[in-house]
């Protein structure tokens, strides 16, 4: 077994922007659980189909096998065994292991919190900044509930400082802020930024959200 500061199950949350590493730090504890032997399965969206459908991958190359899901509920099929999973060995897991989690419904949550309440170490990766640089999506209940959290950072393309952003371009311009956060099929492109040079067009009127 590997060893862990923490007794039980537990969440351990991975963030930051775009081309910081999370994949390949999600891979590097799921790959050495496997060299020790623990049963191991990894869910990614089917929405992210970028470089493998059934592989987490990073932009370095490195991939682990993963189930493409379409929604928390086909992750809970697959732990109560109505789908076949990748090997007998992920029944019953010691480590759960989540990419793109900001992806997932809120329901990603809860079922976080059983496992490890089961036991399982849950290691899920995710931006928790969008490219507007707002809070992502569940991400922020997930690192509020986390017992270890690391927080990556990219290289800014501009000025070569430790990037906390993502920026979302579309025809070689920065983003609209009332574009949607996800788009899907869209030409758009996305560079790794610090938070002086992240920028978001205001073309339109700024909706603020009520403190």
């Amino acid at each position: 077994m590997l060893r862990s500061p923490y007794h039980g199950g537990h969440l351990e949350v991975i963030v930051g922007p775009m081309f910081s590493g999370k994949s390949e730090e999600l891979i590097r504890r799921v790959t050495r659980a496997v060299i020790a032997r623990q049963r191991v399965v990894v869910f990614k969206p089917a929405i992210d189909d970028r470089y493998h459908a059934t592989h987490v991958a990073s932009h370095s190359g490195r991939i682990v096998e993963a189930l493409a899901v379409r929604s928390t509920e086909d992750v809970r099929a697959y732990l109560r065994g109505e789908r076949p999973l990748l090997s007998e060995a992920a029944a019953s897991p010691d480590v759960v292991g989540f990419d793109e989690a900001q992806f997932f419904d809120a329901d990603l949550v809860p079922l976080a919190l059983e496992l490890a309440s089961s036991g399982a170490r849950v290691v899920l990766a995710g931006l928790d900044l969008d490219f507007r640089g707002e809070p992502f999506g569940l991400m922020p209940d997930l690192l509020a509930r986390a017992e270890s959290v690391e927080k990556l950072t990219a290289v800014c393309v501009v000025c070569g400082a430790p990037a906390t952003r993502t920026q979302r371009l579309i025809g070689g311009q920065p983003a609209r802020y009332d574009d949607p956060v996800v788009l899907v099929g869209a030409h758009e492109s996305y560079e790794a930024r610090c938070r002086v040079h992240h920028e978001v067009r205001r073309d339109q009127a700024l909706h603020l959200h009520p403190l």
